[in-house]
């Protein structure tokens, strides 16, 4: 990669659709210019369609906001380029907002280029038993390509499928993947998170495919904002919608996501994501996710004007009770955040997601939770926190007063 850091102030915004426009940094602000040609298919949000007057920010507008890296990945950078830069927000998005960025919005500028990335094969991800820290280095290859929010040490990996002809194998770049690892801090996380989304795929919640390593260090989910031939797919998370800061991900109630809903995704697929939603609350509760904030819950489609709009699979489900025992949920439900209480607050959100028969959906995930736990004893009793947390929160759910039918 090559990167110069002088005058970096201004970055071209693209989509798969063409031209958006152009973000510029100026006196304070942040100026984002549609291209006068663009065509509404290129609108870079559903917040933000085509228009003369320039959207003026004074932080970063939302939709370039949602994949700054956070955490592990930010420290990483932060590090990498100690003596050279300072890491403001313009040069953190064009480090890593180009092709691979998730969503369909890219930005390009002639002071940042790179080369191919040369891809990793998911088996040998999968199966890796060397000495060395796999995911370090893996880091070390992809870091500057991982546009990805989260506190959590995440990476966005190129698959590489190794394919047969008559006279040659050749390795294709054809997809892309998420490995995670917990690192030190969060011990057990790979399987924490692997068991609580195949509770959720259990439950018939929609979820990207994904897989647990061989030595349960690293959880890996392929891509959902990307269709069968590689083309970007159009991602917003909640706060992006909300038009909210990604430092405000957890300043909202999930009645406000259900209304979100309504207004963004596309009335034939709002039913199935207000199901959705009710879902992936009621799970949070039963396995203590304290984590369910507003980036974690998104939407997907095509481009603004497609009329594809749904609710993005389900994803970043864990329990945080193993690691913060008096956890709470993330955001409002009933006015409270409350775990253990929020049985009895859920019917609000019932009413609001039209879901007929809440304690059959409640039925059937703790049936899913029950199972998967049965399934995968062997593999919890590597982590012997896991399974007491869960069990724990599920104790408390049901031991609180039934929600009641909507009327």
């Amino acid at each position: 990669m090559t990167i110069e850091f002088a005058n970096l102030d201004r970055v071209d915004v693209e989509t798969p659709q063409g031209q958006s426009g152009t973000l510029q940094h100026a006196s304070g602000d942040y100026l984002f210019t549609c291209a006068p040609d663009a065509q509404p298919s290129a609108d870079i949000s559903l917040t933000m369609p085509h228009r003369a007057a320039q959207y003026v920010s004074r932080d970063l507008h939302p939709i370039f906001q949602m994949n700054l890296p956070e955490g592990y990945v930010l420290e990483q950078l932060r590090q990498r380029f100690a003596k050279a830069s300072t890491l403001n927000p313009m040069l953190l998005l064009a480090l890593t907002g180009r092709e691979s960025a998730i969503g369909r919005v890219s930005v390009t500028t002639p002071l940042v280029t790179s080369e191919r990335a040369r891809g990793e094969r998911l088996h040998e991800i999968l199966a890796w038993d060397g000495a060395e820290d796999l995911f370090a280095e893996l880091a070390d290859r992809y870091l500057l390509r991982s546009g990805v929010s989260g506190v959590q040490p995440k990476l966005l990996v190129p698959e590489s499928i190794e394919t047969s002809t008559s006279s040659a194998r050749a390795s294709l770049v054809t997809s892309e993947l998420i490995v995670k690892s917990g690192g030190e801090d969060f011990p057990g996380l790979a399987v924490n998170e692997y068991v609580c989304m195949s509770i959720a795929r259990e439950a018939g919640i929609a979820v990207p495919e994904f897989y647990l390593s061989e030595n349960r260090k690293l959880f890996v989910m392929r891509r959902f904002d990307r269709a069968a031939d590689g083309r970007a797919l159009g991602f917003e998370d909640m706060a992006v919608l909300m038009g909210l800061s990604a430092a405000d991900k957890y300043s909202a109630s999930y009645e406000r996501i259900a209304k979100a809903i309504r207004v963004y995704c596309s009335p034939e697929h709002q039913p199935d994501a207000l199901a959705q939603l009710f879902d992936q609350v009621v799970l949070s509760c039963l396995v203590g996710n304290g984590d369910a904030h507003l980036k974690n819950f998104g939407v997907v489609y095509g481009h603004p004007q497609d009329g594809s709009v749904r609710l993005a699979p389900a994803y970043d489900i864990i329990n945080t009770t193993a690691y913060i025992p008096e956890d709470g949920l993330a955001l409002l439900l009933n006015g409270s955040k409350s775990l253990f209480a929020a049985r009895a607050n859920l019917q609000p959100l019932a009413e609001r997601c039209m879901i007929r028969n809440p304690q059959g959906r409640v039925a059937l995930l703790v049936g899913a939770v029950q199972t998967i736990l049965a399934r995968e004893r062997d593999l919890l009793e590597t982590e012997p926190h896991l399974e007491p947390a869960i069990r724990g929160c599920l104790d408390r759910f049901a031991a609180k007063p039934r929600i009641r039918m909507p009327s």
